[in-house]
């Protein structure tokens, strides 16, 4: 008979790590389309959009010819290249790439960012709402997160007053601050010049800067009149930084798990020596499919696919204000709404699961995202196609006129 004692205990930082509230809804969502309901996710921040022909042709040929072995640990150094031409031809940066890991998506990033910078008890600053596994990967290295909240004033981003606000010079429990720039999930950028002082503060307390530009690729700017929407990315601040970037949102990847960071170059083989030890290396065939991403058929592809996420955006905030769901910021960048829904409820989570069960409209509510004003929010995805927003605007109108 196999053993009944207990099981030893897990490590008290497991405890600290929340579920992602969101995975369970898809789940709820599936088992209501699995029974035949027409659900119409706008949930899940995946494109709908998939790579494109070169990008299969390169894995096919990749897998056919055995390019399957380890890679070195921080990439295969023709990626690595690319995607410094990469930065060089759409950023006017020059970025060596010796400074370029490449990972497992930027949530390996992440991680081995905070693995390198966070010590125990270390506290890091992040937004809130924030993309809740940003925490969770400071969290995991016994870190702190220490939330600062943000609103509609301040474009749900952090500003330098803020900044000062809640890490007060001589305050030596905080080790650093992690933005993203466009966030998820408001959609929303920091002013470059913003992101300056930001940067300038937080050097001014000896801190580390960690920026997540995974959708830098998609931003479009806020459609008023003068508006710059030219992407710039925060390595134009200094090469102190830490700047981590994916193939996932703007090359349309989430599957094939890959990524990369932008180190400080004299920090690069400590990252080396930790990735090693961590995961080893990136997919192989991944890396050698994503050398496509960057040839100019594929890169025309992805602006125009770029172009239609602007579309979905410009019909989806006007779309939602009208039939009565508040978008107190207009999203700049990446496909999400952050949606006001206190009109309506108390509970966004509670009113989440009941659109969904009663019009098939999958949402997902602000408590995974922090915990400044959840019950308010929600986050809707336009990462789907017009005709499935449009159709999901009518269910959500026909709801609400009956409330």
């Amino acid at each position: 008979m196999p053993s009944r004692s207990p099981l030893p205990g897990l490590a008290r930082r497991t405890g600290h790590v929340q579920p992602f509230r969101v995975m369970e809804l898809v789940k709820h969502a599936d088992e209501l389309a699995a029974l035949g309901r027409p659900v119409i996710h706008l949930s899940i921040g995946e494109p709908d959009f998939t790579a494109p022909p070169p990008v299969l042709a390169a894995l096919e040929a990749a897998a056919r010819s055995g390019r399957t072995q380890y890679t070195g640990a921080t990439g295969v150094l023709a990626l690595r290249q690319a995607i410094s031409r990469y930065y060089g031809e759409r950023f006017g940066l020059d970025i060596a790439p010796q400074r370029i890991v490449v990972t497992a998506g930027a949530s390996a990033a992440l991680s081995l960012a905070c693995c390198a910078l966070v010590n125990p008890g270390d506290e890091v600053l992040l937004t809130d709402p924030s993309y809740p596994c940003n925490r969770h990967f400071v969290a995991a290295y016994d870190g702190v997160a220490r939330l600062v909240p943000v609103g509609a004033d301040t474009r749900f981003q952090m500003t330098r007053e803020l900044l000062e606000r809640h890490w007060p010079l001589g305050d030596t429990r905080a080790r650093g601050v992690l933005l993203a720039s466009p966030a998820n999930p408001t959609g929303t950028s920091i002013p470059f010049d913003e992101l300056g002082r930001i940067i300038a503060a937080t050097r001014a307390r000896g801190g580390f800067t960690i920026v997540d530009e995974i959708y830098l690729g998609l931003y479009y700017g806020n459609g008023e009149a003068g508006d710059d929407t030219r992407a710039r990315s925060a390595l134009e601040y200094g090469d102190d930084l830490i700047v981590t970037n994916s193939f996932s949102k703007f090359f349309h990847m989430t599957g094939w798990r890959l990524g990369w960071m932008v180190v400080p170059p004299a920090w690069g083989p400590t990252f080396e020596k930790l990735a090693q030890n961590l995961y080893i290396c990136a997919s192989t065939l991944a890396q050698h499919a994503a050398l496509a991403c960057f040839d100019p058929e594929s890169m025309a592809i992805y602006d125009q696919r770029r172009e239609e996420f602007r579309r979905r955006r410009d019909y989806i905030v006007p779309a939602l204000r009208s039939i009565g769901l508040d978008v107190p910021v207009t999203p700049d960048g990446a496909f999400y709404v952050y949606a006001d829904c206190s009109r309506f409820t108390d509970d966004s989570a509670r009113f989440a699961l009941e659109v969904l069960d009663r019009i098939s409209v999958a949402m997902v509510p602000g408590a995974d995202f922090g915990h400044h004003h959840p019950e308010r929010h929600l986050r809707l995805s336009y990462a789907t196609s017009m005709d499935k927003l449009q159709e999901a605007v009518s269910r959500l109108d026909g709801y609400l006129r009956n409330l």
